[in-house]
């Protein structure tokens, strides 16, 4: 088949690599329809993990089921359904809790696992004609049949329970005000979801203009920080308060100034300082435990400068870590079905899988409007 590997830093191509093929009783496989890059993918094209060449990119994946293992009960040849892209068993005390982000049968020796990402087991990428799925009858979401609402439903994949688990770490509420850094995919549908939510005002910060006008389109108030101190003008835009919550959708790539100068630590620098006294944070921006082209050495180790004097001074709350997808994608399925939230209005372009190397180029750019790219194999 047909799927998107990387090959070197800033170079990926679409080769031929062997179909997936049924290897315990409760896989099945999917015949990709549509599969999304990633703005955690850009991290492996970049080279900033340890992914070595070989890999099969893609964890934003739905399709159809083309076969079924023998253990398989709740599923039929068929099917529409997408993925999470945590890859979960179901069964484990991580699991059972619901936090199947952090599952601990899949990954062993590691708390978690996902399709086509580095250390996150040897599960192949979706960004490819067939993926096979694993504990498929947990892992699969099943979907209304034929092709509505496909754009809608492939970010069921990642991110938009992403986005909504960032605001349920900051358990926004009705009425409130909330600040939201970056306005990539994640950071558009963290605010999305906090206006979904309830929130009075949702502020978006970031300096790309298009996705500071998609923030407006949808009702966010934009923040461009290459005018000024994004904590100052919201602060003004509060009565000096500042926000009752706050989301970190940027991680650990964060830049001031151009976009040559990274400060891994400056939206979390900034969100304590914007956020009021007593209020919360979620951070579903990705931070890893090391990164290879970290600014200083501590960052090459994933240790950063975080201002958690002040943090403790201000009584605030900060909750982290990856979305446990299948704790939301249900219930915002079926918000999409019913016509309460269309999260496509991120997806700037949708393209076929050979057009692939060139989308991830432009993704990561930042150029010619890429937000979010969906491919059809």
């Amino acid at each position: 088949m047909k799927a998107v590997v990387y090959q070197e830093p800033y170079r990926v191509a679409v080769n031929e690599v062997e179909s997936p093929r049924i290897q315990h009783p409760s896989d099945v496989i999917v015949r990709v329809t549509s599969t999304a890059i990633c703005g955690s993918d850009l991290h492996m094209y970049e080279g900033r993990t340890a992914a070595e060449p070989g890999i099969v990119f893609g964890h934003e994946n739905m399709g159809v089921v083309e076969e079924l293992g023998e253990g398989v009960v709740g599923l039929s040849k068929g099917d529409r359904v997408v993925m999470p892209f945590n890859v979960a068993c179901g069964f484990c005390k991580n699991c059972m809790a619901g936090n199947t982000g952090f599952c601990l049968t899949v990954n062993p020796g590691f708390a978690g696992g996902a399709y086509g990402y580095v250390a996150m087991g040897p599960y192949t990428g979706g960004q490819a004609e067939y993926l096979r799925v694993p504990h498929a009858d947990f892992n699969c979401l099943k979907l209304p049949s034929g092709s509505e609402h496909e754009t809608d439903f492939v970010l069921l994949a990642d991110i938009f329970p992403t986005g909504y688990h960032g605001c349920e770490l900051a358990q926004v509420s009705p009425g409130e005000t909330v600040a939201v850094y970056g306005a990539g995919p994640v950071g558009l549908m963290a605010a999305y979801s906090a206006l979904l939510r309830g929130a009075s005002r949702v502020f978006c910060v970031d300096r790309v203009s298009e996705r500071l006008a998609k923030a407006e389109e949808m009702g966010a108030i934009p923040i461009d920080f290459s005018q000024g101190d994004p904590v100052q003008m919201i602060k003004e835009r509060t009565d000096g308060e500042g926000t009752d919550k706050g989301v970190d959708a940027v991680g650990y790539q964060a830049q001031v100034g151009d976009a040559s100068k990274e400060e891994p630590a400056i939206v979390l620098n900034s969100l304590i300082e914007t956020v009021r006294p007593t209020g919360r944070l979620g951070v579903p921006g990705l931070y890893v435990p090391a990164d290879p082209g970290g600014p200083s050495e501590d960052a090459k180790k994933g240790m950063l400068l975080v201002s958690i004097g002040r943090m403790f001074e201000k009584g605030q709350v900060v909750g982290t870590g990856q979305c446990n997808v299948k704790r939301y994608n249900r219930q915002l399925r079926d918000m999409i079905i019913s016509g309460r939230a269309k999260p496509s209005f991120v997806v700037s372009h949708e393209l076929s899988l050979d057009d692939a190397p060139d989308a991830y180029s432009k993704f990561d750019q930042r150029i010619e409007g890429y937000t979010k790219v969906v491919l059809h194999p």
